[in-house]
C-alpha cells in the first residue's frame, strides 16, 4: 500500500508502471556526477502531481535491468548504518525519530542534533561521516545550495544525502541531483514515506529482489499452526501461482516432511549452522521441489541432536531464501525464544492461528498486543480461528473472540476431521482432497488476502470433488 501524498513532489507514487530516478545510485554526494544525465533537455512534467519520468539516458540502462520500484523494496531491511539527522522543525526529527523505531531499521544507529545544514557542516569538519546524512532545512533554494556546497567539501565518498526541504521546485530537485542527493522529500510526509526513502537507497542494484516473509504461529500448542502454515503456503502458490518457499523452523518436531510426503535428505539445519554458506547454489541443493510453483526447506524433525543456533544464524537464512522467492511461510514452533521473537516481528505478515478456548484466547492476545506494540507502521496480524464448531465442546464465540483481543478473525476455520486425517494420512493438502470444502476456503481466502488478490467464485460442488470425501 502506497502512502505517500498526491501533493508532495519530492515523494512521487512510485506505481508498478512509472519511471522515476533510480533510488538506489552510486552518485558520490557533492560530485556532480549527474550532470551528463540531468542535461538542460531532459523533459520534466508540469504538473508536479505527477511522477518525474526519468531521462532518456537513464530510461535506456532501466530497461535493460529490473530496478525495483519503491513499493517492491520498502520492506527490505536497512543494513547496519551509521544515520544522523540535522533538522530545523522539530516535527520533522519526530517523524525520522518514529521511523527509527520500525523493525525495518532495527539496525541502525540514529543521531540527532538541532541546527540543519549548518550542524551537520560543523560535524563532519571534525568527524568521520556516518552512511547517511538526513538533512531537515527550511532554507530558500539559494540558501540550500550554497550551504551544501560547504557541506560537500567535508562529507566524505560514499555518504549518502536525504534532504526534508521547504520547497516545491523542480529546478531546485534537478540541481539537487546534479549535486548528488540521494533523495528530496518535502512534507506531508509519514514515518512510512521516511522509511522507504531509506530502503530504497540500501537495494542491492544487482539483487534488487526481496520476496514477501509469512510468519505464521499458534497461540498454543496444538491448535494446527503447523498444518495451517503448509496448507496456506500450498494455496498461494498452487492456486494463485505465485512462486512460495514454505520453511520449517520447528526443528525437532516438524511435520513439514511429513504433511507433503517427503523424506529430505538435506534440512534447513544444516542452512542454520552453516549460514555464512547459504547462497543460491547452496540453497539449490538444500530445498526440495514440490511443485513446480512450491518449494519446501524441511526441518530434521529428529531428537539426536540439540539445535543450539544462533538467533542471527535464521535473519541470515531468511534473508536468503526471500531472495528467492516472491513468498516465503515460516512454520515457526510454539515457544518464546530471542530468534523466535526476533523472527516473528521481523517477518513480513504475522498470522497467529488459536483456537475457540481461554488459553488460546489470552496467548493469542498477548502476542497480538506484542506484536503491535513493536510494530506501529505494520498492519495488525492476522487471526485464523482453528477447529470451531465442536460437537459438545464449549466454544467461545467467534465475536466474543474477537472483542476480547481487539481484532476479528481474518478466517475462521470449521472443524472438519475427516478431511485433515485424510490429507494428513495421503501427505497431501485440503485443498488436493476437497478444493470445495469449507477449510479450503478458507485458506484459499487467506491466501488471497496475502497475495493482495481476490478468491476464485464460489461453486456448488460437484459429485467428483465430493468422491475424495467419500473413501473411508
Amino acid at each position: 500500500m502506497n502512502t505517500q501524498e498526491d501533493d508532495a513532489w519530492g515523494a512521487p507514487d512510485y506505481a508498478e508502471d512509472d519511471v522515476g530516478f533510480p533510488a538506489n545510485d552510486d552518485f558520490a554526494f557533492g560530485s556532480g556526477e549527474l550532470e551528463g544525465i540531468l542535461d538542460a533537455d531532459a523533459a520534466f512534467p508540469a504538473d508536479l502531481d505527477t511522477p518525474f519520468p526519468a531521462p532518456d539516458d537513464v530510461s535506456a540502462a532501466q530497461s535493460m535491468t529490473f530496478v525495483p520500484t519503491l513499493d517492491a523494496v520498502a520492506d527490505q531491511p536497512i543494513p547496519r548504518i551509521r544515520i544522523r539527522m540535522c533538522y530545523d522543525r522539530a516535527e520533522m526529527a519526530s517523524l525520522v525519530e518514529q521511523a527509527a523505531q520500525d523493525r525495518r531499521l532495527g539496525k541502525a544507529e540514529l543521531e540527532m542534533e538541532p541546527g540543519g545544514i549548518d550542524a551537520a557542516v560543523a560535524f563532519c569538519a571534525s568527524n568521520t561521516s556516518p552512511n547517511l546524512l538526513i538533512l531537515d532545512t527550511t532554507a530558500t533554494p539559494t540558501e540550500l545550495l550554497s550551504k551544501l556546497d560547504r557541506l560537500a567539501e567535508h562529507v566524505e565518498e560514499g555518504t549518502k544525502v536525504v534532504i526534508l526541504g521547504a520547497t516545491n521546485d523542480i529546478g531546485l530537485f534537478r540541481e539537487l541531483m546534479r549535486r548528488g542527493v540521494s533523495e528530496y522529500l518535502v512534507p506531508p510526509l509519514q514515518p512510512l514515506q521516511i522509511i522507504r526513502a531509506i530502503s530504497a537507497l540500501y537495494v542491492n542494484p544487482e539483487k534488487p529482489f526481496a520476496g514477501r516473509v509469512v510468519a505464521v504461529v499458534g497461540a498454543k500448542g496444538g491448535v494446527g499452526a503447523s498444518t495451517i502454515a503448509h496448507n496456506l503456503a500450498w494455496m498461494v502458490a498452487e492456486r494463485f501461482q505465485c512462486n512460495t518457499t514454505m520453511v520449517d523452523l520447528d526443528l525437532s518436531f516438524g511435520t513439514g516432511a511429513l504433511d507433503f510426503n517427503q523424506d529430505p535428505a538435506q534440512t534447513v539445519a544444516e542452512a542454520l549452522l552453516a549460514p555464512d554458506r547459504v547462497d543460491e547454489v547452496f540453497l539449490d541443493r538444500l530445498l526440495m521441489k514440490q511443485t513446480e510453483r512450491l518449494m519446501l526447506f524441511c526441518s530434521p524433525a529428529s531428537l539426536e541432536r540439540e539445535y543450539d543456533v544462533d538467533p542471527e544464524a535464521f535473519e541470515t537464512v531468511i534473508d536468503r531464501v526471500r531472495r528467492s522467492a516472491p513468498f516465503v511461510v515460516l512454520d515457526l514452533p510454539h515457544v518464546w525464544t530471542a530468534w523466535m521473537r526476533q523472527t516473528l516481528l521481523a517477518a513480513d505478515d504475522v498470522v497467529i492461528v488459536a483456537t475457540p478456548e481461554l488459553a488460546s484466547l489470552r496467548n493469542a492476545k498477548n502476542m497480538i498486543d506484542r506484536v503491535k506494540s513493536a510494530r506501529p507502521l505494520d498492519a495488525p496480524p492476522m487471526l485464523v480461528l482453528n477447529m470451531t464448531g465442536i460437537a459438545k465442546r464449549p466454544e467461545i464465540p467467534t465475536k466474543d473472540f474477537g472483542e476480547a483481543i481487539g481484532l476479528d478473525p481474518t478466517v475462521v476455520v470449521p472443524f472438519e476431521p475427516h478431511l485433515f486425517g485424510m490429507a494428513a494420512n495421503n501427505g497431501q493438502m485440503l485443498g488436493e482432497v476437497s478444493p470445495q470444502a469449507k477449510t479450503s476456503l478458507a485458506l484459499e481466502a487467506l491466501a488471497a488476502t496475502l497475495c493482495g488478490r481476490q478468491p476464485a467464485p464460489k461453486k456448488k460442488a460437484s459429485i467428483m470433488d465430493r468422491l475424495p470425501m467419500l473413501k473411508r
